[in-house]
């Protein structure tokens, strides 16, 4: 059986599911070990953050669950399909149709306008009408103004909302988001990250996040810390205390 028209065969699955994650890259002399053992569920409709320090693996683990690599060991699954076992088109395949991105680097592409940025990956999905599903988006976000300026006439947090409108262009099922307002002053940052949960209520999407930011994460449904490649959930008590 085909795992990429199997999605939601048999019982209801958890949005995601990973078990005994592992990942390791090659170095001259050495092996680095970025992810250990690493096991988490996270359901349909769910917000969870994901909360470590610059290279505690947090970012490797985003990458993981979305299908751009490939673990060394274990297994992802996504709505039910085993990603980690798919090859690059299958997985390519899948983020196109299922799959949203919010970047901290915002990877809008220079030479199109916000409009454009937008329209894109809707051409590329071969929906209807992409042009009028861009402009519902962006005049959601608070641009119906700029429509036709470019990454370059825009603030950053104006490119921001453009990458938040693109990433939910074409209704994903779930939403990572790699320290969306990393880029941002706080002002902009909270404007943002307010939009971007407004959205997420409304649309129904998973999400997961990956973010420095405690204050960022405790809006999400769920928070876990990682560190040295090992991840934790802070039990109730703990959050408490905290």
């Amino acid at each position: 059986m085909n795992q990429m028209t199997d999605f939601n065969a048999g019982q209801p699955q958890p949005m995601l599911r990973v078990s005994n994650l592992t990942h390791r890259v090659s170095l001259e002399t050495d092996t680095l070990t970025i992810l250990k053992g690493v096991n988490l569920e996270i359901n349909r409709g769910e917000s969870v953050a994901i909360v470590g320090r610059s290279g505690s693996g947090k970012t490797t683990l985003l990458g993981l669950l979305a299908g751009l690599d490939t673990p060394s060991e274990g297994a992802v699954e996504l709505d039910g399909a085993r990603i980690s076992e798919f090859g690059e088109d299958e997985r390519a395949k899948l983020r196109a149709s299922r799959v949203g991105f919010v970047f901290q680097s915002f990877q809008l592409l220079p030479a199109m306008t916000a409009l454009e940025n937008v329209m894109l990956p809707l051409e590329l999905a071969g929906i209807e009408n992409p042009e009028a599903r861009a402009r519902e988006l962006l005049g959601r976000v608070g641009l119906e103004e700029r429509l036709n300026h470019t990454p370059r006439q825009l603030s950053g947090g104006e490119q921001q909302r453009v990458a938040i409108a693109r990433a939910f262009a074409s209704d994903p099922v779930v939403l990572f988001a790699d320290e969306p307002t990393g880029n941002l002053d706080n002002r902009t940052g909270h404007a943002v990250s307010d939009l971007l949960m407004a959205l997420n209520r409304e649309q129904g999407t998973t999400l997961v996040m990956v973010t420095h930011d405690e204050h960022l994460a405790a809006r999400c449904g769920r928070q876990f810390s990682i560190e040295a490649g090992e991840l934790t959930e802070p039990s109730p008590a703990q959050e408490a205390a905290d």
